[in-house]
């Protein structure tokens, strides 16, 4: 029994050591590994430690041809080499086609030698051009997944857990979300993680945690300081006192800059640490090959009851948009999102916190088309001795429906509001061929269902009257 539990003992320390795992901020990343040999990858900047112990690191020309990234590098090597290769052909040629010439002269091998140097000079210029562009090629195919052409290794193999500091940018992260609206009453949410190594170091992570703030961070130390009142003293001329400084240093203009760069610098505050949320995610099993093209992995999905309405602002916009609404299940990052109903209808959808759920901006309605004109009432004088001029103003919407199909929209208008009491502002009335349904909310927000059945076109006129001295001047 004994034996048993001192074996189990020894695999877990043996499992533990060899995992490896990745950890992502916002400013670096650390990944620790059990090396199989000195090489590190394509990379620079990267520190080293084994065992908690630094590690030196060194580049070297040469590359390891079993690994990757080197295979990469050696055929672009390779190109380079042929490229120049091609042109010292070419130079060549010159350099024999400039030789001094014989003093016979025969004019069927003159031809015959003309001809065979053109087509030598065409083949070797279409090789350089072809080898050139190659060349460009694999340079921008390798700089996209490696920030250097030269491998970096270690001086020692580490026998234990390796960890490399990899600074910032090489390997990045981003949130997106994917709504799926098929059912019109249920919203699947689906979060993923799209992550970049351009690290120049392959990663195979056994635990990968990725976060939403900082590895280093810095927070100013605060303690109490005690608000002081007392007798007021003249301070002395601040600008007197930094010419005095001046004259005794340099010229007297350039100085009194100086001295006044140096009182603004002094009277900044030390920086102080803004604290990033702690959003962070977990992946198992994790491989990002540096490739510099993204990895998508999906890190969670859940549902939640959706409403969807048609909308639209016509004293901002008249284009109608659908906006559907829900309660997340949880914190949401991004305001990016892809919009899913059976087929993906928005690639670039946007979202936001309002009023207490989340919105998503999931597409424009074609079919509904707003037109707004402003309609002008004559100013009239009217009250006691004629002091009060009353001003009746107005807008026309006209809506029409395109499809085939009944739509429901909600529209958001608005009147002009009133910050002072010298100045009313009331709504008159709302006309159209049917009765509408409005509410009129603070703020001078006037709200409508409209419901507009298949090819239809309603004009609806909104009337609303501004009351004011007769002396005031006012503009809305």
């Amino acid at each position: 029994m004994q034996l048993s539990t001192t074996l189990s003992l020894l695999l877990i320390s043996s499992s533990m050591s060899y995992a490896s795992s990745l950890s992502v901020y916002q400013d670096q990343s650390i990944y620790n590994y059990s090396p199989k040999s000195s090489f590190i990858g394509l990379t620079k900047g990267v520190k080293a430690k084994c065992d908690g112990n630094t590690v030196e690191l060194y580049a070297i020309p040469s590359c390891p041809k079993d690994k990757r990234l080197c295979k990469e590098l050696i055929s672009l090597n390779l190109t380079e080499q042929k490229l120049n290769s091609i042109k010292s052909n070419s130079k060549v040629l010159e350099q024999l086609i400039s030789l001094p010439q014989p003093t016979s002269f025969d004019a069927n091998a003159w031809i015959k030698t003309a001809k065979a140097v053109g087509e030598e000079q065409a083949k070797l210029f279409e090789e350089s051009k072809k080898s050139t562009e190659e060349l460009a090629l694999k340079k921008r195919a390798l700089e996209k997944q490696a920030p250097s052409k030269r491998p970096l290794l270690s001086r020692e193999i580490c026998t234990n857990d390796m960890e490399l500091a990899i600074p910032y940018g090489y390997v990045s992260f981003s949130t997106s979300y994917e709504a799926d609206i098929t059912n019109e009453k249920e919203v699947k949410v689906t979060q993923y993680l799209s992550i970049v190594n351009r690290s120049g170091i392959d990663i195979d992570a056994d635990s990968a945690m990725f976060y939403y703030r900082l590895a280093n961070q810095y927070v100013r130390p605060v303690h109490f300081n005690p608000w002081i009142v007392s007798k007021y003293k003249p301070r002395p001329n601040p600008e007197l006192s930094q010419r005095k400084i001046a004259k005794r240093a340099r010229s007297k203009n350039r100085m009194y800059d100086e001295a006044v760069m140096d009182v603004s610098m002094a009277s900044a505050p030390a920086p102080v640490a803004s604290y990033i949320d702690a959003r962070e995610y977990k992946i198992d099993n994790l491989t990002i090959p540096s490739t510099g093209l993204p990895v998508d992995v999906q890190v969670t999905s859940w549902k939640s009851p959706l409403t969807c309405i048609v909308k639209a602002y016509p004293y901002v916009n008249t284009n109608a948009f659908s906006v559907c609404s829900f309660k997340p299940k949880q914190q949401i990052d991004s305001t990016r999102w892809k919009i899913k109903s059976g087929l993906t209808i928005n690639e670039n959808a946007v979202g936001e916190y309002r009023d207490g759920k989340y919105n998503l901006y999931t597409k424009l309605e074609e079919d509904i088309k707003i037109l707004r004109k402003f309609i002008v009432k004559k100013e009239r004088e009217t009250g006691i001795f004629g002091t009060t001029a009353r001003k009746k103003d107005g807008f026309v919407l006209t809506l029409t429906n395109k499809s085939d199909k009944s739509k429901t929209l909600t529209l958001i208008d608005r009147i002009p509001a009133s910050t002072t009491e010298e100045i009313e502002v009331k709504l008159l009335e709302i006309i159209s061929d049917k009765k509408i349904n409005y509410k009129m909310l603070k703020d001078g927000q006037v709200e409508m269902k409209i419901t507009l059945a298949a090819n239809e076109t309603k004009k609806i006129e909104v009337l609303f009257e501004i009351s004011y001295d007769k002396d005031l001047k006012i503009s809305y």
